[in-house]
């Protein structure tokens, strides 16, 4: 099982993404969060073929396509975040945080 903790930014809505793969690499996902279209996102996933999710472009993704149909804001990490999880829960990447530096 892996577990990836997101703060989004300005929105504040921290979300937690669960993501368990089976031997038959089908991800199952549960998302936690404050933010009701990412809560959204949590009910439209539910289970999703690993493979399925990371052979296709970015825009074909199951995670992506959800993502949309929830109308999550563009900009927003935790679709990223959910594949990220999904790669390492798979063995496919190895655990690693990410990080975005905002200047002006």
């Amino acid at each position: 099982m892996t577990k990836a903790d997101v703060n989004p930014g300005i929105c504040g809505f921290a979300t937690t993404v669960t993501c368990e793969v089976d031997d038959a690499y089908q991800a199952t996902i549960v998302i936690e969060s404050q933010c009701a279209h990412v809560a959204k996102l949590s009910q439209e996933l539910g289970e999703v073929s690993v493979l399925g999710e990371l052979r296709v472009p970015i825009n074909e993704t199951a995670v992506y396509r959800a993502a949309a149909i929830c109308r999550l804001h563009a900009a927003c990490p935790v679709p990223s975040a959910i594949l990220k999880a999904i790669e390492v829960s798979a063995g496919l990447a190895l655990p690693a945080d990410v990080h975005v530096s905002i200047e002006t």
